[in-house]
C-alpha cells in the first residue's frame, strides 16, 4: 500500500512538473506588444472605383486566394462596390520621419490616403512609390519622431518558429493574434516573385500591410494574402518576406521605381513522369517550356528542353524557387546558370535584363491536312502565320479516345513542337519521329498550348 502511494505521488509530480516545463515552454508577447504595437497604423483610403468592380489584388473571380483588402463583401461574398468606395488595410512606421510601409492593393488607385497612428492621430499620406508585383507600397506621412519597428531578415526563420502579427482586422485596431511558421518559399498564382511565408496566424481584411514579428520583436514579413473559401480566415495566411520588401523600398527610395531581373523562359515543374523522361534521378528543377525572343536566355544558349538545377549557387528543388531568384538579380550584372541538357550538366554564364512590363506569347491559330499514327492523334500542317511564328511544329486535329495520346492529356487544337527533344518540322517528320519511338519509354512532348508552351509525358506500353 505504501509503496503503491509512493508510485502516485512520483507520477503526479512528473505530471505537475512537466506541466510546468511545457507552460514555460510557451512564448509570451506581452513586451513585444507594448513595445512595437505603437509603431503599427491602421490605413484607410478612398478610391474612385467604376460601379460593380472589386478593388484590390488582381485574382480571378473564383479563386481562392483572396487578397486581404475585400472588406466590404456581402451576405452573398459578392458585393458591387460604389463609384467612391472606402477601405481599409494596415501598415507599419518604418523610419520616424514618417516612412510607412503597407501593401500596393491597399492603396492601389486611392483618391486619398490616411494613417491613423496608436494616438489617434490622423494623417494624410502620399504615396512615394508601389510595386504590384511584390505588393509593396512606401508612404510618407508628414511628422517627426514617430515610434518605428525593427526590422529583421527571413532569411534565417525556420518552420516551425512562433511569429505574431498586429493589424486592423475588419478595422478592430491594433489587433494581436499569434501562430507559427507553416511553410516558406511558398509560391502563389497572383506573385512569382515572391517567397512567401505561409503561417496559421489569424489574418483577416483588413490586417493587409501589416508586419509580422518574429519573437525578437523583429519584422520578418509583411501581411498580404489568404487561403479562403468564405472571404474569413481559414487557417493558411501568407506574408511577404521583409528581405523582398526592403529590397524593393531601397529602390523605390533611391530610384523612385522598380526594377527586377528577367532571364525570359517559361518553366513547368518537373513530375516523377517528367524526371523519368528526361533521365533524371529525381523529380527537381525548374524544365524550360519555352525560351522567349531576343531575352538573355535565348542570347545565352538556354534551349527548350534543359533543366535548371541551380541559379548563382542556390538549388532548385521546385520550379517556383527560380522567379524570386531570378528578379533579385541586379539589372546588367551575371547570373550563373547550372542545367543539364541531353542528361549532362552545363554551367551558363548570363546577363540578367530588366523585366518587361508584358513578357507572354501570343496564341496561335488554324490549320490543314491531316495525318493518322500510332499515339492516337490526328495532325495537320501550320498555317502560314503559326509558322512565322512557332517556326516548327505541328497541329493536333482530333484525339482517339483510350489513346496515347489521350492518356498523356493532349488536346484538340495543341500544336505540338518537339518530341524527345527533337523539333517537329512538318506533318512526315512528325510521323517519323512517332514511329521510331522505342516501346515501354516515357517521352517528353513539348506542346505550344493558349499561347504558351508546356512539356507532357507521352507513356508507351511495351506492345506497342
Amino acid at each position: 500500500m505504501l509503496l503503491y502511494a509512493v508510485r502516485a505521488t512520483a507520477f503526479l509530480i512528473a505530471v505537475l512538473f512537466s506541466s510546468i516545463s511545457f507552460s514555460q515552454s510557451l512564448p509570451d508577447f506581452v513586451e513585444l506588444v507594448e513595445k512595437y504595437s505603437p509603431a503599427v497604423v491602421n490605413i484607410s483610403t478612398v478610391q474612385k472605383t467604376e460601379h460593380g468592380q472589386w478593388k484590390g489584388l488582381d485574382i480571378p473571380e473564383h479563386s481562392p486566394f483572396g487578397d486581404l483588402f475585400k472588406k466590404f463583401f456581402g451576405e452573398d461574398g459578392m458585393p458591387q462596390m460604389p463609384e467612391d468606395s472606402q477601405s481599409l488595410g494596415s501598415g507599419f512606421i518604418l523610419s520616424g520621419d514618417g516612412y510607412v510601409v503597407t501593401n500596393h492593393h491597399v492603396v492601389a488607385d486611392a483618391e486619398e490616403i490616411i494613417v491613423r497612428l496608436s494616438d489617434k492621430r490622423e494623417l494624410q499620406a502620399t504615396v512615394i512609390g508601389s510595386d504590384k508585383y511584390t505588393d509593396i507600397a512606401l508612404l510618407k506621412v508628414d511628422a517627426k519622431n514617430l515610434p518605428v519597428v525593427k526590422v529583421g531578415s527571413a532569411e534565417k526563420i525556420k518552420v516551425g518558429a512562433w511569429v505574431l502579427a498586429i493589424g486592423s482586422p475588419f478595422g478592430f485596431d491594433h489587433s494581436v493574434t499569434a501562430g507559427i511558421i507553416s511553410a516558406k518559399g511558398r509560391s502563389l498564382p497572383s506573385a512569382n516573385y515572391v517567397p512567401f511565408i505561409q503561417t496559421d496566424v489569424a489574418i483577416n481584411p483588413g490586417n493587409s500591410g501589416g508586419p509580422l514579428f518574429n519573437l525578437d520583436g523583429e519584422v520578418i514579413g509583411i501581411n498580404s494574402q489568404i487561403y479562403s473559401r468564405t472571404g474569413g480566415f481559414m487557417g493558411l495566411s501568407f506574408a511577404i518576406p521583409i528581405d523582398v520588401a526592403m529590397d524593393v523600398i531601397q529602390q523605390i527610395k533611391t530610384k523612385g521605381t522598380v526594377s527586377r531581373g528577367w532571364l525570359g523562359v517559361y518553366i513547368q515543374e518537373v513530375t516523377q513522369e517528367l524526371a523519368e523522361s528526361f533521365g533524371l534521378e529525381k523529380p527537381q528543377g525548374a524544365l524550360v517550356s519555352q525560351v522567349i525572343e531576343g531575352s538573355p536566355a535565348e542570347k545565352y544558349g538556354i534551349r527548350a528542353g534543359d533543366v535548371i538545377v541551380l541559379f548563382n549557387g542556390q538549388p532548385i528543388i521546385d520550379s517556383a524557387n527560380l522567379p524570386p531568384l531570378v528578379g533579385r538579380v541586379p539589372v546588367g550584372q551575371k547570373a550563373e546558370v547550372k542545367l543539364l541538357r541531353d542528361g549532362k550538366y552545363r554551367t551558363l554564364k548570363i546577363e540578367i535584363e530588366v523585366l518587361p512590363e508584358e513578357d507572354k506569347p501570343v496564341l496561335a491559330k488554324k490549320q490543314h491536312s491531316s495525318s493518322e499514327n500510332r499515339i492516337g492523334v490526328a495532325v495537320t500542317g501550320l498555317s502560314k502565320a503559326e509558322k512565322s511564328e512557332l517556326g516548327r511544329g505541328v497541329k493536333i486535329e482530333s484525339v482517339a479516345p483510350n489513346s496515347i495520346a489521350n492518356a498523356a492529356g493532349i488536346k484538340e487544337g495543341d500544336i505540338i513542337l518537339q518530341v524527345n527533344q527533337s523539333d517537329v518540322k512538318h506533318v512526315s517528320d512528325f510521323k517519323k519521329k512517332i514511329s521510331s519511338l522505342s516501346k515501354g519509354k516515357k517521352v517528353p512532348v513539348l506542346i505550344h498550348r493558349d499561347g504558351a508552351d508546356q512539356f507532357i509525358v507521352l507513356s508507351l506500353p511495351k506492345n506497342q
